[in-house]
């Protein structure tokens, strides 16, 4: 299988400790491997096979295979999928990669790679990576936020993720924005059936579509910050309802969870006036005097992914059989 551009090795072999970390991706699969002191040893990425399940699979094997060829040892496997397990059935849902849907992922690589492996959600993925060694570090509770084509987050607590008996910790994206304006009810169509979800307001596709509704101008979320900047007022315009949304939504969190920080990841999070005019904002809708609750940006980017995978295993872990 031919490797892409993001094809590097480093470090002996053999110096243990070893984590791999599975980044599954619609278009892409990477691979990551670190030390125990997280610092990465290999790395490399492949096209995810088009709606081939077992190409999939191979895929990964493959990948886990030529890293620990060039580490000189096994290693321990975490994976991040989009959608979750299934804590009822063991299968995976709600993936937009809709071939891994109603499978038993973790079962299946398991008994291809001969060990146990650990499968989690994405945005888990991202908030362990920025809680161990990222934007988050040394927090004691931390909040990852993606702000992307979807909205998703995780939560993690003393350096674990908080999954929960329903496997949906962090999942705020398909709660109703909160404290909802006249003009924002019922709110728009959300994929997973109901109206008004926070994800219908604060995604790339939800920014646009607000834009569109005030002004009748279709415009990328890329391109609204630019607007805003050259003196657009509709651009402007747009982005102060998004902070004023993301402010509620963020303080409904703070009132449930109370983290120390909220990291935010995906395309919108680099939008770097949320990190000064949101904390501004929220403190009206937060149940207390003060909020010491920092918003901060990522530190890893689109690696968070495949790192916070690999810290899904402790460092003494050596990938024994499953």
């Amino acid at each position: 299988m031919a490797a892409s551009h993001r094809d590097t090795a480093t470090g002996a072999p053999g110096t243990g400790g070893y984590r791999i970390g599975v980044d599954l991706g619609g278009t892409k699969i990477e691979v990551l491997a670190l030390d125990d002191g997280g610092r990465e040893r290999f790395r490399r990425r492949v096209p995810t096979p088009r709606g081939d399940y077992d190409a999939t699979l191979d895929a990964i094997a493959t990948l886990v295979a030529e890293a620990e060829a060039a580490l000189g040892e096994r290693a321990s496997v975490g994976v991040g999928t989009p959608g979750s397990i299934s804590r009822a059935t063991g299968l995976l849902r709600g993936a937009n990669s809709v071939c891994l849907n109603g499978r038993p992922i973790r079962e299946d690589l398991a008994r291809r790679l001969a060990r146990d492996v650990r499968v989690t959600n994405d945005a888990n993925c991202f908030a362990l990576s920025e809680a161990s060694d990222g934007a988050g570090v040394g927090a004691d509770v931390v909040f990852g936020v993606i702000l992307g084509t979807g909205v998703g987050g995780g939560v993690v607590v003393g350096g674990r993720v908080l999954d929960g008996p329903n496997g949906i910790a962090g999942e705020w994206g398909h709660n109703p924005l909160p404290w909802p304006r006249d003009d924002e009810r019922p709110g728009e169509a959300c994929f997973c059936g109901r109206r008004g979800c926070i994800e219908t307001f604060l995604s790339g596709p939800g920014l646009a579509g607000d834009h569109r509704r005030a002004t009748g101008e279709m415009l990328a979320p890329e391109a609204i910050l630019p607007g805003a900047l050259a003196g657009d007022d509709a651009c402007e315009a747009s982005l102060v309802r998004y902070e004023a949304r993301l402010a509620r939504a963020l303080a409904h969190v703070i009132n449930l969870v109370d983290p120390d920080v909220i990291v935010l990841g995906g395309g919108l999070s680099n939008l770097d006036r949320l990190y000064a005019n949101v904390p501004a904002l929220w403190g009206p809708w937060v149940f207390s005097d003060r909020v010491d609750t920092r918003l901060v940006k990522h530190r890893h980017g689109d690696s968070s992914g495949v790192r916070g995978a690999a810290w899904l295993w402790p460092a003494t872990h050596r990938g024994g059989a499953g």
